[in-house]
């Protein structure tokens, strides 16, 4: 980089590490995105953006992603999956300095979240991917590749275990992979390929209380994120 490039940078010796966290969730076969309120005048002033902040001197990137998601998104870590997502360097992704963020990726099944998990508040709430545009910083991108990346990886690996709960059935687990691919699976051969896959196993109660007949309810075998061939 020369100064002619960059010369508002000159100052500076080295850059600022920072995380942030997309943070997914699926409630009624929608696939939402926690957001946070950003204020940062004069560059951002009541717009939005995920979770994240810098990296204390004493603390991982996954640690400082922890803690971030629990003080700004109000989401507990046990309860969520995250694994690293991608690094974002671009030299004027920050406009307050130079600021390289360590993305990661977390998934917590719906059910799993308590009231005040679940609730909206002027500080963090759940959108709508739909919704989730005009972001702060470059989280547009951010978000974007971690949507590419959970699609991605939905088709090859069991990681969408980690947002459904420990009982559901077939129908909920073929709305689950939809609200994530964007596209309508053939339920037959949906049913007939992950049964023979032996990811899953059937548990000794049904799901009653519906306009339907009682269905079959499942779980994963192993907790562990497997490389299976699954659509």
């Amino acid at each position: 980089m020369t100064k002619e490039s960059a010369p508002h940078h000159e100052h500076l010796r080295f850059a600022t590490i920072a995380t942030d966290v997309v943070p997914f969730t699926i409630k009624d076969g929608e696939l939402l995105v926690r957001l946070i309120a950003v204020d940062r005048p004069p560059y951002f002033t009541h717009t939005k953006g995920l979770p994240g902040g810098l990296i204390n001197p004493m603390e991982t990137a996954e640690e400082a992603a922890v803690r971030h998601l629990e003080e700004k998104a109000g989401i507990g870590a046990k309860k969520t999956y995250i694994e690293q997502l991608y690094t974002f360097s671009s030299i004027d992704r920050d406009p307050r300095g130079r600021v390289l963020a360590v993305a990661y990726l977390a998934l917590v099944p719906w059910e799993k979240l308590s009231h005040e998990e679940r609730a909206d508040t002027k500080e963090s709430w759940w959108s709508s991917i739909k919704d989730a545009k005009r972001l702060a910083y470059d989280h547009d991108e951010m978000l974007t590749t971690a949507l590419a990346r959970l699609r991605s990886r939905v088709t090859y690996t069991t990681v969408i275990s980690k947002l459904m709960t420990s009982a559901f059935t077939l129908t909920e687990l073929e709305q689950a992979y939809e609200s994530i691919v964007k596209t309508d699976l053939d339920k037959r051969n949906f049913r007939k390929k992950i049964l023979k896959l032996g990811i899953l196993k059937p548990l000794s109660r049904l799901r009653t209380g519906g306009r339907f007949r009682p269905a079959q309810l499942y779980g994963f075998v192993s907790n562990k994120v497997e490389e299976i061939d699954v659509l």
